[in-house]
């Protein structure tokens, strides 16, 4: 033996006699364990999972660690309830066209005016001399309540109505026969909507483009006939 370590101390330190060897090792052994078993067993789980529980489980999860807002709907309704069972009902044209080819002729104030029963609507023709005064585009006084009172009528029938202005040509109307047309039309729909008329209705201007529509006449009288605002009344409910 070399004599430079056989001078040194020894490191080994006698044990006493009663100590035991420690297992402490075993602690962490069986906790290994356990997570091992744990783990196989989630595996075992997941390979027979079930994807209608699955999927209720995540649900469940997101609402309780996520919950969010839901949209609120209405429940389906009835198909036959009080909304769709009282609907406009609109008047028979032939009817309508009877009523108001009376109440036309016994107004003085619509003594010029027509009731036509066409195919699909009932025309109230009204003569632009007999509303207006010549190239205006308002109502006269006296027409204006007779409108009002026209109006007072066509208020208490559901169907839907519209207005349509027409004109006979003419280049000393100064804004021109179009913008009369519409005009006119517009100013007897206004009256319609004043007596308590409450649908929507439609207002059109044809200007001189139904002149030579027109059947063969004397031209005083063809151009009378061309001056003029019809009220139609259709077959269909009006909205709202």
């Amino acid at each position: 033996m070399d004599r430079n370590t056989a001078d040194l101390p020894s490191t080994d330190l006698p044990l006493p006699a009663d100590a035991a060897p420690s297992r402490a090792w075993m602690i962490t052994f069986t906790d290994l364990v356990s997570l091992m078993l744990t783990f196989f067993v989630l595996l075992f789980a997941m390979s027979h999972v079930k994807i209608g529980d699955w999927q209720s489980t995540i649900q469940a999860l997101s609402q309780s660690l996520n919950p969010s807002r839901q949209p609120v709907t209405g429940l389906s309704s009835a198909p036959y309830n009080i909304a769709t069972s009282f609907r406009r009902q609109a008047v028979d044209l032939d009817y309508l066209a009877s009523v108001l080819g009376q109440a036309i002729r016994a107004d003085a104030g619509l003594a010029g005016g027509k009731v036509v029963r066409l195919e699909d609507q009932v025309v109230i023709s009204l003569p632009g001399d007999l509303l207006f005064a010549p190239s205006q585009t308002q109502l006269s006084e006296r027409a204006g309540v007779a409108v009002f009172r026209l109006g007072g009528m066509l208020r208490n029938i559901d169907n839907e109505i519209g207005v349509q202005g027409f004109s006979a040509p003419d280049a000393t109307i100064r804004d021109g026969v179009w913008e009369q047309s519409l005009g006119r039309a517009v100013a007897v729909a206004n009256a319609l909507r004043r007596s308590g008329y409450t649908g929507d209705i439609p207002v059109y201007g044809y200007g001189d483009s139904r002149f030579k529509m027109l059947p063969e006449m004397p031209e005083p009288a063809r151009r009378a006939v061309a001056q003029r605002v019809d009220i139609v009344v259709l077959p269909h409910a009006r909205g709202g």
